[in-house]
C-alpha cells in the first residue's frame, strides 16, 4: 500500500534541540516530502504574505507546528494573524500548537480556536506525531 505523504510541512519554534529532533523523525520516518523552518512568527508570517503576492500555491504548508513562546511574534500572534490570511489560500492547512507549556489556559485557549487541529506538549512523543502526519495525508 502507497500511503500518500504531506508534500510540505513547516515548523515555527525557536528551540534548535526541537527543531533538530524534529527534522530528524520526521526523515528518518518520512512523514513528508518537505520541511521548512521559521525562528519566530514574524518570519512566517512575512513567508506567507509573499507566497499570496506571488501566487506561490506550491510552497504552501499542508501541516504547521507552532510554538507559544518565541521571540519576536509568539504563537498566539502568529495565530491571530494568519487567521486573516488563510482563507486567501485555496488550500486546506492544518494548524497544531506545540508547546512546553501545559498552563490549562494556554490549553483551553486552544481548544477555544477554530483554526487549531490540536495542543501538543513538548516533547513529542514520536507515535503522536506519526499519527498526526498519517491522518493530515
Amino acid at each position: 500500500m502507497n500511503k500518500k505523504l504531506i508534500e510540505l510541512a513547516c515548523i515555527i519554534d525557536d528551540d534548535d534541540i526541537y527543531i533538530n529532533l524534529i527534522k530528524r523523525v520526521i526523515e528518518t520516518k518520512k512523514l513528508c516530502e518537505n520541511l521548512i523552518v521559521f525562528k519566530n512568527g514574524k518570519q512566517s508570517i512575512d513567508y506567507f504574505e509573499a507566497l499570496l503576492q506571488n501566487l506561490e500555491e506550491d510552497k504552501i504548508p499542508d501541516i504547521i507546528f507552532i510554538d507559544l513562546n518565541m521571540p519576536v511574534m509568539d504563537g498566539w500572534e502568529f495565530i491571530e494573524q494568519f487567521t486573516k490570511i488563510k482563507t486567501k489560500f485555496n488550500k486546506l492547512i492544518t494548524l497544531y500548537i506545540v508547546s512546553s507549556s501545559i498552563n490549562p489556559v494556554d490549553i483551553d485557549r486552544a481548544k477555544s480556536l477554530n483554526n487549531i487541529e490540536g495542543y501538543l506538549v513538548k516533547p513529542i512523543i514520536i507515535h503522536e506525531l506519526e499519527n498526526i502526519f498519517n491522518k493530515s495525508a
